[in-house]
């Protein structure tokens, strides 16, 4: 295969904490306007259309994952699948394994759009959304949904440029389009008041525009892994590849999206102020998870084109590193996070009660990142080494089933907020100890000893 562009990185060559952190700060730095996109409907929605709105926007996360998250871990499973062929150097493989992921891709994001449009509004419902809270959460929802096939493909063809070691080009789209998602929110909510449907639109255009850039450099990059728009078919036996690798990931997302959604369901049955006040607090976490899902993001990319290389000491040294800067990372941001959280909360929203539902969660998780860093890191490696059934059944188990079954018994005899709030760290704790347990335990390279 043909030398490296300066945009795209082969980690299977060179030392290894700067290949890693060479691939990461552009992935952080991505992550951090990926943010500030998705904060931006809640801080223009809660400054300008009251709390209402902003409990509508705010929970919309978990609604969101639970849709969107099991396209995203499909989309996962295909970055193995093709950063194994690119650091193998299989050329043709390499080509067949991209154009498949992006035809699947496009069916995926067809159907994810009529699911999302039809059904949002019944599992809305279903979640127990206040009735004050339903129409505007109803619009946002629909409104986002019917432009969905952009996000799914923007994540497709970022999860390709990523398999070939190249995070500075979807760095690049990212501020372009959370620039300009922040420009229509101001525009459209702030300047017209046209509500929060017109949040959902400024994030819809946004996301079709960074697709839209991301797919014209696929169609410029090099001949290894250019795309080409009369390849894009299926091919059945990558699609296998695709599906053994993604579905498990895919699966994981949306089942651990459903505990959240129950979990969501608990927040709402503290009224409007509460759901205001974490979903406030779940924005400002997805700043304190920036170091999380960037090493853990990484450490797949990296440990799937080593595997393909056959370079199995490189991966376990690769592993050690990506671990110990993830959770250093992020216990020195929840630190930060413990103390500072009010006035961050107060961004959102000044209602003092807002921010005491809002500080509280925040104060009772942010010293655990550790945990949850080690999780995500230890995940991303196993997805990277082919074994993505390991982390999906650990997560599922510890992360829905445990969760959802603690939250629901203890609610039952202390119907108290802060019982929902200790779910994460809890479970957190118990998924690194199985982690940390297989990775010591097993051969999980499934390299000869």
């Amino acid at each position: 295969m043909a030398s490296q562009t300066k945009n795209t990185t082969s980690m299977t060559e060179g030392t290894i904490w700067k290949s890693i952190v060479a691939f990461a700060i552009p992935l952080f730095l991505g992550n951090l306007f990926q943010q500030l996109y998705n904060m931006a409907d809640s801080l223009i929605v809660g400054n300008f259309l009251g709390s209402n709105a902003l409990a509508a926007v705010s929970s919309s996360g978990n609604l969101i994952f639970l849709l969107v998250g099991f396209f995203n871990g499909i989309a996962v499973g295909a970055g193995v699948v093709i950063a194994r062929y690119f650091g193998a150097r299989e050329k043709e493989s390499l080509q067949r394994s991209i154009h498949t992921t992006i035809a699947f891709g496009l069916i995926c994001g067809v159907v994810l759009s009529l699911v999302g449009v039809i059904f949002a509004p019944k599992i809305l419902i279903l979640m127990g959304t206040p009735d004050e809270v339903l129409p505007n959460s109803t619009v946002y929802f629909q409104v986002y949904f019917a432009g969905s096939i952009f996000f799914v493909m923007y994540n497709i063809f970022v999860g390709i440029l990523q398999a070939v070691g190249d995070s500075r080009h979807p760095l690049y789209y990212l501020i372009i389009s959370s620039i300009t998602n922040v420009i229509l929110d101001l525009i459209l909510v702030a300047g017209f008041r046209f509500g929060v449907g017109a949040a959902a639109l400024a994030t819809t255009i946004s996301q079709a525009l960074s697709a839209a850039l991301c797919l014209r450099q696929l169609l410029r990059s090099p001949e290894e892994y250019r795309v080409s728009l009369k390849k894009i078919r299926l091919d059945f036996f990558m699609l296998r590849q695709i599906i053994s690798n993604g579905l498990p990931a895919g699966l994981q997302n949306s089942i651990i999206a459903l505990a959240n959604v129950v979990v969501q369901s608990n927040i709402n049955s503290f009224g409007k102020m509460a759901m205001a006040g974490c979903g406030s607090y779940s924005k400002v976490e997805g700043f304190a998870f920036l170091p999380v899902t960037c090493f853990a993001l990484s450490m797949t990319t990296f440990t799937s084109q080593n595997i393909g290389a056959k370079k199995y000491d490189r991966v376990k040294k690769g592993a050690r590193f990506g671990v110990l800067c993830s959770i250093t990372l992020a216990e020195l941001v929840g630190v930060v996070m413990f103390i500072f959280v009010p006035y961050m909360i107060s961004a959102f929203n000044r209602t003092p009660e807002v921010i005491q539902y809002g500080t509280t969660q925040a104060r009772t998780a942010a010293l655990f990142y550790f945990l949850l860093a080690f999780s995500h890191c230890a995940a991303g490696i196993l997805r990277g080494a082919g074994k993505s059934i390991v982390p999906m059944i650990v997560m599922m188990v510890c992360w829905c089933v445990i969760r959802v079954t603690y939250i629901t018994v203890t609610v039952h005899f202390i119907h108290s907020i802060r019982v929902v709030f200790w779910a994460y760290p809890l479970t957190w704790t118990l998924s690194s100890i199985v982690f940390l347990f297989y990775l010591f335990k097993t051969n999980w390279l499934g390299a000869e000893e």
